[in-house]
């Protein structure tokens, strides 16, 4: 998976400074953040490599349907006429 940089006293520095949090509040926030930040992302390579495996499935349910709603349109077609 894909690794994100982050700065993590460049995010604890503003929440002391401007929010006035206490040391341990500000680097526990940017501790936080930073694991949230390395966990599960997914990448476009990986999202592309899961979704090139349901392409034959989603090509016979959509040849379905279209057939399926020919089907309908005849039938509804001599019905009318």
């Amino acid at each position: 998976m894909a690794m994100v940089a982050f700065d993590t006293l460049k995010f604890a520095r503003p929440l002391r400074e401007k929010a006035k949090l206490s040391r341990e509040q500000a680097e526990g926030s940017a501790d936080a953040m930073a694991e949230a930040l390395q966990g599960d992302l997914v990448r476009t390579a990986d999202l592309r490599a899961a979704l090139a495996g349901t392409r034959p499935a989603i090509v016979c349910w959509v040849a379905g349907l279209i057939g399926f709603q020919t089907r309908a349109f005849i039938a509804l077609a001599r019905a009318l006429h």
